[in-house]
C-alpha cells in the first residue's frame, strides 16, 4: 500500500500548494481521494496513468476538496476514456456535475455512476475480494466523511525453502495459498503449515478531513497503520479551528494517541503558517510518529 500525496493545503490554491488531493495504490487499485483545483496536473507529474483511476471518493462539497472533479472528469472523455467511473461522496455532487456537464454539452462516453451518501454511521460503501472502504463520519461545517481503506487477509505465502524439497505439481501451489493440505504423487501428503507462512498482516489507512477535534471517530480508525489527519491550524489559533470546524496538529496528534495508529500523517496546512516545522513541534509531545504531508511526497504504509 502506498499513499501519494498530491496538495494537502486548505482554502485556496497557491503556486507552490496545492489543494487537498491524494492517489491510495492498494491491492492493484489506484483510488482517488478527493479531487481539488489542479488535481490532474498533479497526476501528471506523479506519473500517474488516468486511465487506472475508476474509484473518486470525495469527503465533503467544499471547493478545496473537489473543484478539480469536473475537469477530470471532462479529460477522462478527451482522453477516449471506456471504462467505468465511479464517485463517491456527499448528496449533491451527482447534481453539481452533471449539471456542469449539461451546460458544457459535455457528456462522457463512459459510464458515469454517483454512489450518494447521507449516512451518520459509518457505513460500507466500497468491497471486493481483497479490500473494503468504510466512511468515517466527520465534524464539519457541511455534511463530511473520511474514509478507511482496509485490506483483507491475502493467501498464505510460500516457503520457497520448504517447497524446494518437494517435487510440487504447478497446480497444487495455489493450493498450499490457499491454506489446504495436499498429497504427492508418491503418496507423501504435505502438511500446510509445514511449507507455508502466515499471510502478510492486512494494512489500513484513514483519511480524515476536514473535522473539528472528535474522538467518536476513534474507535473506527483504532490501530490503522496510517492516520491522514487535517491539521489547519495551530494551538495559538485554536479559537479558529474551534470556529471553523478544523483541527490542530495537537489536537490531531491526541486522536492518533487515542486510536493507537502506527503513524500519523499531518495535512490541510492553513497557508499562514510559512515554517510547517511549527506542526511538528506541537503534534510530538502528544504522539511521536508524525510525518508532514507535502505536495508530491508519498509514504510507504
Amino acid at each position: 500500500m502506498k499513499l501519494n500525496i498530491l496538495g494537502c493545503h486548505s482554502a485556496t490554491p497557491l503556486e507552490n500548494a496545492h489543494t487537498t488531493s491524494q492517489v491510495l495504490e492498494i491491492k492493484d487499485h489506484l483510488f482517488l481521494i478527493d479531487c481539488g483545483e489542479g488535481t490532474q496536473i498533479q497526476l501528471r507529474h506523479k506519473k500517474i496513468k488516468f486511465s487506472r483511476i475508476k474509484h473518486i471518493f470525495i469527503s465533503h462539497l467544499h471547493g478545496d476538496h473537489f473543484y478539480g472533479l469536473v475537469g477530470l472528469i471532462s479529460t477522462f472523455r478527451l482522453l477516449g476514456r471506456t471504462a467505468d467511473l465511479h464517485v463517491y461522496g456527499p448528496k449533491g455532487i451527482k447534481e453539481i456535475i452533471t449539471l456542469q456537464l449539461k451546460l458544457a454539452n459535455s457528456w462522457t462516453n463512459y459510464n458515469l455512476f454517483f454512489h450518494e451518501l447521507e449516512g451518520k454511521e459509518s457505513e460500507l460503501i466500497f468491497e471486493d475480494d481483497l479490500l473494503k472502504v468504510k466512511t468515517i463520519p466527520l465534524d464539519h461545517r457541511v455534511y463530511t466523511n473520511g474514509f478507511l481503506f482496509e485490506e483483507k487477509m491475502g493467501l498464505r505465502r510460500l516457503n520457497k525453502e520448504k517447497i524446494e524439497q518437494y517435487d510440487i505439481a504447478h497446480y497444487d501451489f495455489q493450493n498450499l495459498k490457499l491454506g489446504k493440505d495436499i498429497v504427492l504423487e508418491d503418496s507423501t501428503e504435505l502438511i500446510n503449515s509445514d511449507v507455508t507462512l502466515d499471510p502478510r498482516a492486512p494494512k489500513r489507512y484513514a483519511f480524515c478531513s476536514d473535522t473539528v477535534y472528535n474522538e467518536s471517530i476513534v474507535p473506527i480508525i483504532d490501530e490503522v497503520d496510517l492516520l491522514y489527519h487535517e491539521a489547519t491550524f495551530l494551538d495559538a489559533h485554536e479559537n479558529l479551528a474551534e470556529k471553523t470546524k478544523h483541527s490542530t496538529a495537537a489536537q490531531a496528534a491526541k486522536i492518533a494517541q487515542l486510536a493507537n495508529a502506527k503513524r500519523l500523517v499531518l495535512g490541510h496546512f492553513s497557508s499562514r503558517y510559512r515554517d510547517k516545522s511549527d506542526f511538528l513541534k506541537e503534534a510530538t509531545p502528544f504522539f511521536e510518529a508524525v510525518d508532514l504531508a507535502a505536495d508530491g511526497k508519498s509514504f510507504d504504509i
